[in-house]
């Protein structure tokens, strides 16, 4: 994926300027907490060398109540920003998160066969935890922030310019120091969501594999795994912590310089008569309100920082291409006949290195079509290139004359149905699994899919029959089970086009036995490609395709192929004798 830097720009454009009237809001309102924040330093000389000096407790009454109505005001204003802002901060992240992983989803096969799942999860979930700041308090703070820095700094400079002068030597090296800083903490921080990834990917499938690695007693090869990648993570985080105390030292140092010389330089105008102590005592409050802004303008700093970096890494997913572009693929099938056609057809998962070679061969409509072959021979690759998961690098796969390439995925796969040698099942019940396909059935259509794939023969033994939770992947369930499972929720997907990749490899052959009469009826009228191991399962094909090395070595019916004698003579032949 290339790397590529969010700018401030795009931002704008894309997060703030839509949200301009909740940011404007956000402005207006820490403006009046900047302004009531000052009342209390500016009353300071007057109380102290006017009301006090002069014994006037009338105003100073007058003044105390004004302070703590300026208070007041800061405080409900401060709640007010944290609520209007906080909560549309959480809202984007929530919208964001939801774009990502919709534009994840909208990617090719090949994508995630390089990705590891847990990564992803972690894109999804944690790079956009960052963008809080932007429409939150933050990025309002660093403006809000600047302005109180800057109403400071105008009232510094009316008390006595010499002394604001003296300040603003040590804050300009401040400020340097942290725009290094910032530059150099953004490749930490964006490296981090990498780490993070990696870590996060690593463990998800550390607890999906654990019975593997019990197996293997690989518990404590699994654990420095882990501990190499948290270490990673403790690394870089030091890196960004070594930065950011410096910028926080060096702050602290400078800004204590220039306190410890408005002091020397305040006492010495008192004692010369060129400032009163009132003038002083208000002169170092508004320092500090100067200083303060400044110090937490780092801090913000560090975390926008942190959030652009997630907005890079962010936004790498946003502009990958996806496999359904609407410009490529602009036919939408009204219906599927299901004449499906490869013309010299070649693919290959790597440069250089072809699973196919210009493979050519019709699928008529309702016909099956069987693959064989040896193992790595590129029947699954076919398989996948038919259910539009993968696409050619060379030749034409058309569907009812239609260009693949050229069909919205939508209206393809709508009229597609598979079942996968990985009978991937989700963390639910029966019921919701087999109605993942088509969650419109009525309940006479699920239980018509239940029994033609004989699933009701193993849930009337489960106390909750089909509303039993099967577990992740459906641990809970034998192979055969999850196989069954996996071919009633594409019964009852009723399917144009349908691909069956090892369908029948967990079952016993009891169950397959029962398997094959449902199979009957569900690949009448479908134009079905099948790939089974077990060549007994596919001698009613209409055409059996036999695949070497990316090549079709042979084709025919079963009869055919074993009259001639040719390598599907030998596998079936090898078979039988087993």
């Amino acid at each position: 994926m290339t790397k590529r830097k969010v700018t401030f720009t795009q931002v704008f454009k894309t997060i703030i300027w839509p949200r301009r009237r909740l940011v404007f809001l956000g402005l207006v309102l820490i403006i009046i907490r900047s302004l009531s924040g000052l009342v209390l330093p500016a009353s300071t000389k007057y109380i102290l060398d006017d009301v006090i000096g002069q014994g006037n407790l009338e105003s100073l009454q007058w003044m105390l109540v004004a302070i703590v109505c300026s208070l007041a005001v800061n405080a409900v204003t401060s709640y007010s920003l944290t609520q209007l802002l906080s909560v549309e901060a959480q809202h984007l992240i929530s919208v964001l998160r939801a774009n990502v992983q919709k534009k994840i989803l909208k990617l090719p096969i090949r994508f995630f066969d390089n990705q590891q799942s847990g990564a992803l999860v972690s894109r999804i979930m944690n790079d956009v935890e960052g963008v809080r700041n932007l429409v939150g308090t933050g990025l309002v703070q660093l403006v809000g922030g600047v302005l109180t820095a800057v109403i400071c700094l105008i009232l510094l400079i009316n008390i006595s310019w010499k002394m604001t002068a003296f300040v603003l030597i040590p804050v300009a090296i401040f400020g340097l120091i942290a725009l290094k800083a910032f530059a150099k903490i953004r490749p930490i921080f964006r490296e981090r969501g990498a780490i993070n990834a990696e870590v996060t990917g690593r463990l998800t499938q550390t607890l999906n594999g654990v019975r593997v690695i019990k197996g293997f007693n690989a518990e404590k090869q699994e654990s420095l795994i882990f501990e190499k990648g948290v270490e990673k993570i403790f690394l870089n985080v030091k890196s960004s912590l070594t930065t950011t105390s410096f910028v926080a030292s060096a702050g602290s140092f400078l800004l204590g310089v220039a306190s410890v010389g408005i002091l020397g330089i305040g006492g010495y105008m008192i004692v010369q008569e060129e400032l009163t102590i009132g003038q002083l005592i208000q002169f170092i409050l508004f320092l500090g309100f100067l200083i303060a802004p400044i110090v937490q303008m780092s801090n913000i700093g560090t975390q926008l920082t942190e959030a652009f970096a997630g907005l890079d890494r962010t936004e790498e997913i946003m502009n990958l291409e996806t496999e359904d572009d609407p410009e490529k693929r602009s036919i939408k099938l009204q219906s599927v006949k299901g004449d499906i056609r490869f013309h010299e057809v070649s693919f290959a998962y790597e440069e250089g290195k072809e699973v196919l070679q210009k493979v050519s061969f019709d699928a008529p409509a309702g016909s099956i079509t069987a693959l064989v072959g040896s193992s790595g021979s590129g029947k699954s690759t076919i398989a996948g290139l038919a259910a539009s998961f993968l696409v050619p690098g060379s030749g034409t796969i058309t569907i009812d004359g239609h260009d693949l390439n050229t069909v919205a995925l939508e209206s393809y796969r709508s009229q597609l149905g598979v079942v996968l040698q990985d009978d991937f099942l989700f963390d639910g019940t029966i019921r919701e699994n087999v109605m993942f396909a088509r969650p419109e059935a009525s309940e006479e259509q699920l239980h018509k899919a239940l029994e033609a794939a004989y699933v009701n023969e193993f849930t009337s033994r489960f106390e909750k029959g089909i509303d039993t939770v099967i577990g992740e992947r459906g641990i809970k369930l034998s192979g055969g089970q999850r196989q069954r499972l996996t071919i009633a929720r594409a019964i009852l997907a009723d399917p144009r086009i349908l691909v069956l990749d090892e369908a029948t490899s967990s079952l016993d052959t009891e169950s397959e036995s029962l398997i094959q009469e449902s199979l009957k009826s569900l690949l009448k009228g479908r134009t079905t490609f099948v790939i089974a191991h077990r060549l007994s399962t596919i001698r009613q094909a209409d055409q059996i395709l036999v695949i070497e090395e990316g090549k079709i070595a042979e084709r025919g019916t079963h009869d055919q192929l074993i009259e001639k004698k040719g390598r599907y003579y030998e596998l079936y032949t090898y078979q039988a004798k087993i």
